[in-house]
């Protein structure tokens, strides 16, 4: 048996400082044997490199094997040497299995692997007299500690390469939702090449939610991958590849987690500004208590009164215009006759009808529409003053049902 200087396993300075003088000289004749049985037991124990047939490959495999226990012989040899250049082999390492879109996994068992089977060998040198029995907590101590490190560089390295590649993607994604919702639209040329680099697949029509959440506060929900989403705006928007397929519309309520918000209509991939211009009208409407509230409002069930309430300035103009008349009455009799006028004008001047809808008897509906026939006279039978009085009234109706919803 060869005599080695033993060193206490608790000497200052690591397993390393702690590992006899001397003992990598008197390993690195068995290591090439070790390299050749570790190799062996990865091709037979890890389907990820069991790949005899492609000789490039193992060879590759080899090498890796062989620098790892090379490595580790150097690191014996000169324990207080730089850790941080090996360190940085292994995160290269980690960082080109994520480039190659491998999980981490096969490799890390081979690491693992390699130090069983290392230890074992060593442990049988240490029963064949080869090396004495004091070497082996110190170097069982330094090989597994050196795995742990080369295992945690290489993670380091991945993890790093796998934030790098998602942050890139979400880049591209957002990119891709200002292209696909800018005015005048992109071509569709420039759509499909930035989709493709985005690894989005191209749907056959959108829609685009407009969604009421502050970048500011709380945290982002979590969106399935064939949605494009952006959270650092306000609103926020979210692309919805073919929104009338099956479950499409529930997928997305459910993403939000009962968030308000405004889904706009279907468009073709190159008028995502208009599905948006209209979600985020909706959603205005919305938070002014015009639409009903809910977790999702579709602008295709509102198409009416958003249109209606696109300028409040025009629909100002119109009831000025049109229902000048009755600013010539006290208010409360004012918002009677301005109901009875609206249900007049949608029951096609039936009194009865009317009365019905109102809750009043048919002579009260005759009485109020005497009055208004003298407040606007001969405008009162006029169709297209009619419709005028029609779209006014209704808008009226809308903003008051919003200032009652407010106050409560």
């Amino acid at each position: 048996m060869p005599k080695i200087a033993a060193v206490p396993v608790d000497e200052p300075g690591g397993p390393f400082n702690a590992l006899p003088t001397g003992l990598h000289h008197h390993l690195r004749p068995f290591f090439a044997d070790i390299t050749e049985e570790v190799v062996r037991a990865i091709r037979t124990e890890i389907p990820e490199y069991a790949r005899p047939a492609d000789d490039t490959y193992m060879q590759g495999v080899h090498r890796g094997v062989d620098h790892a226990l090379q490595g580790f012989l150097e690191r014996m040899a000169k324990p207080d040497t730089d850790w941080e250049p090996v360190k940085a082999t292994y995160q290269r390492i980690g960082r080109g299995e994520a480039e190659e879109g491998r999980s981490l996994d096969s490799f890390q068992s081979a690491l693992r692997l390699g130090a069983r089977v290392t230890w074992r060998r060593v442990n049988a040198l240490v029963d064949a007299d080869l090396l004495p029995r004091n070497v082996l907590a110190a170097f069982g101590e330094a090989l597994f500690l050196h795995l742990d490190e080369m295992a945690a560089a290489t993670t380091a390295g991945y993890t790093e390469a796998r934030l790098h590649a998602a942050g890139e993607l979400q880049q591209r994604r957002t990119r891709l939702i200002d292209l696909l919702t800018a005015d005048p639209p992109a071509s569709a040329e420039a759509i499909a090449e930035l989709a493709h680099s985005a690894r989005w697949p191209l749907p056959r029509a959108l829609a685009v939610v407009a969604i009421d959440h502050h970048p500011q506060t709380g945290a982002q929900p979590i969106v399935a991958p064939e949605f494009l989403a952006r959270f650092d705006v306000q609103p926020a928007v979210l692309v919805v590849p073919d929104p009338e397929g099956p479950g499409r519309a529930r997928a997305v309520a459910g993403a939000l987690h009962g968030r308000r918000s405004a889904m706009g209509p279907t468009v073709a991939l190159q008028e995502g500004a208009r599905s948006l211009r209209w979600a985020s009208e909706a959603l205005d409407l919305a938070r002014r208590g015009v639409l009903a509230d809910t977790e999702m409002v579709r602008c295709q069930d509102h198409l009416a009164t958003l249109l209606l309430l696109r300028d409040d300035a025009l629909i100002d103009a119109m009831t000025e215009h049109r229902l000048r008349p009755l600013e010539q009455v006290r208010p409360p009799q004012r918002e009677r006759l301005a109901e009875t006028l609206l249900s007049w004008l949608q029951c096609g001047h039936n009194a009865s009808e009317v009365a019905v809808r109102l809750a009043v008897h048919p002579q009260t509906v005759r009485y109020r529409m005497r009055q208004l026939d003298e407040l606007f006279g001969d405008r009162l039978h006029d169709p297209a003053a009619q419709f005028e009085m029609q779209l006014a009234l209704r808008a009226l109706e809308l903003r008051r049902g919003a200032t009652g919803a407010a106050a409560g």
